[in-house]
């Protein structure tokens, strides 16, 4: 399409992950067809198709990370590695018939409501726009590599990239290499190239708290058995499902849970880490699901082989060289990996969104981000968010919650079209009890535990998890209430732009 065109659709979709792809599905299944999936990449995929480091793989089961109306794909291990996943979601954009709805190549740059229509003006990098209805973000919470601020990097003179745009061209072989950031990605890339490197120095800011990772192939004979009977796969998934409630149980407050959680990984450490001194270094002081908790055999073993070094001390300087820490201690290095994480919490950034009357959604949420239900904002007509605010979880699938909001999502556009309504908004007081309720409830929670984390803001607040279980966020998202929402009928200066 020129880009002094204005094409027309009833739904555009930001974004081509389990989000995008998922929202799509739903819109068929609900006899919606006239929608575009918007993908500034060149594939489907998302974070999965961006994170592509040695050993990138999930922490969640196969047969719990997938769609519930895909469940029975011929997953190799028991937690997939990132090749399998991302072969995966093509695998559903294929079958059903999704290909033809996206548009690669296509960054969104801004999306404006005009209020005198109801409609939104999407405008792509490249300078083409895009009317529609409805505007549904689906670009997720990982996809905005963090790199820290730390005087002096600009000046280093060796390599350095981030893990989610890993150099696979650069040899690491005989190189001395410092790690910057012991979170979920470097606990999976660290071991797979201690091996390759001469020298590697792990700068850890705050320790994590670890438990066994029970990964290995399917057998033959089980990989037979699943294919043959797919209950049991469905049966597989209800019990992993019941673990991660589990889990996410001792996440909410129940101190009797959070310890038996707690002592099970304090064993682990005591099993794996002989030295006392070195398992107090990894230690943590916060409660367990303050941070993200990180699922690994390996981790421990790596950080005890000759050749690597747990640094505790704060990074104060990246030299021309290498990494000086608050010791005074320059440690002189080939290369520098960042397993920094993202900024999770810049929830839509860069993209430049005004609602109702030119309102600004990043301004809007300069204290933090918030949404009703983790989808809607008021002041935003027509504009729905996948994986938005509070809807990360610390323990179980985010597929499952993805596909709770997608539902609902299209419920809302089934009473629109109904109803006949222009536009659909959820009321500032609606959102105003329920972020209320995410706050207090979320104090009680390990997620505010005093620990820096991705799930919280610098303030502290937690704008990123669900505070409850995986199955009270799919009660209330099962049922729309309307009076939740202000409702504006279609009239002559407002017309919808599809039936």
């Amino acid at each position: 399409m020129d880009s002094t065109q204005t094409a027309r659709t009833r739904v555009a979709i930001i974004g081509c992950g389990f989000g995008g792809i998922g929202m799509g599905y739903y819109l068929k299944q609900a006899g919606i067809d006239d929608f575009v999936i918007l993908e500034k990449g060149q594939d489907v995929g998302g974070t999965w198709r961006e994170n592509t480091y040695p050993g990138a793989a999930c922490d969640i089961p196969s047969h719990l990370y997938s769609y519930s109306f895909e469940p029975h794909y011929p997953w190799s291990n028991r937690y997939a590695p990132q090749p399998e996943i991302l072969d995966y979601i093509r695998h559903c954009a294929r079958k059903h018939d999704l290909l033809r709805h996206v548009r690669f190549g296509a960054e969104v740059r801004s999306a404006a409501f005009d209020q005198s229509r109801s409609v939104w003006t999407v405008t792509l990098a490249n300078g083409a726009r895009i009317e529609a209805d409805t505007v549904v973000s689906a670009v997720g919470q990982l996809h905005r590599p963090a790199i820290p601020n730390i005087p002096g990097l600009d000046r280093f003179q060796g390599k350095t990239f981030h893990s989610a745009t890993w150099d696979h061209g650069y040899d690491l072989a005989g190189k001395t290499v410092a790690v910057i950031g012991t979170g979920a990605s470097a606990i999976q890339f660290v071991p797979a190239i201690a091996p390759r490197v001469a020298r590697m120095h792990v700068f850890q800011r705050s320790p994590g708290w670890i438990i066994p990772k029970f990964d290995r192939q399917f057998s033959r004979f089980e990989r037979w058995l699943l294919d043959t009977f797919p209950i049991l796969h469905d049966l597989d998934r209800w019990r992993i499902y019941g673990i991660t409630e589990l889990l996410g149980y001792a996440y909410e407050g129940h101190k009797w849970a959070e310890r038996l959680v707690t002592g099970f990984s304090k064993l682990m450490f005591w099993l794996q880490v002989r030295d006392p001194a070195l398992r107090r270094k990894l230690t943590p002081d916060y409660p367990i699901g303050c941070k993200r908790i990180l699922l690994t055999h390996e981790w421990l073993p790596t950080l005890q082989r000759p050749n690597v070094e747990l640094v505790t001390d704060a990074v104060t300087e990246i030299t021309p060289t290498g990494v000086r820490t608050a010791d005074g201690r320059l440690r002189e290095v080939d290369t520098i990996i960042w397993g920094t994480g993202f900024a999770a919490t810049q929830f839509l950034a860069p993209m430049k969104v005004t609602g109702r009357d030119g309102l600004d959604l990043h301004a809007n949420w300069q204290h933090g981000a918030e949404a009703y239900l983790g989808m809607a904002v008021a002041g935003f007509p027509n504009f729905f968010m996948l994986y938005g605010p509070n809807t990360n979880l610390g323990s179980g699938s985010i597929i499952f919650m993805l596909e709770c909001q997608q539902r609902y999502i299209v419920s809302l556009l089934q009473a629109r079209e109904r109803q006949k309504l222009a536009a659909v908004e959820v009321t500032a007081e609606a959102q105003a009890d329920y972020v209320a309720e995410i706050r207090e409830r979320s104090a009680r929670t390990t997620y505010e535990g005093g620990c820096h984390s991705w799930y919280t803001t610098a303030d502290g607040r937690n704008t990123n998890n669900w505070i409850g279980l995986q199955t009270e966020f799919r009660r209330r998202t099962a049922a729309l209430v309307l009076a939740h929402y202000r409702l504006t009928p279609i009239t002559e200066s407002a017309p919808a732009l599809a039936a």
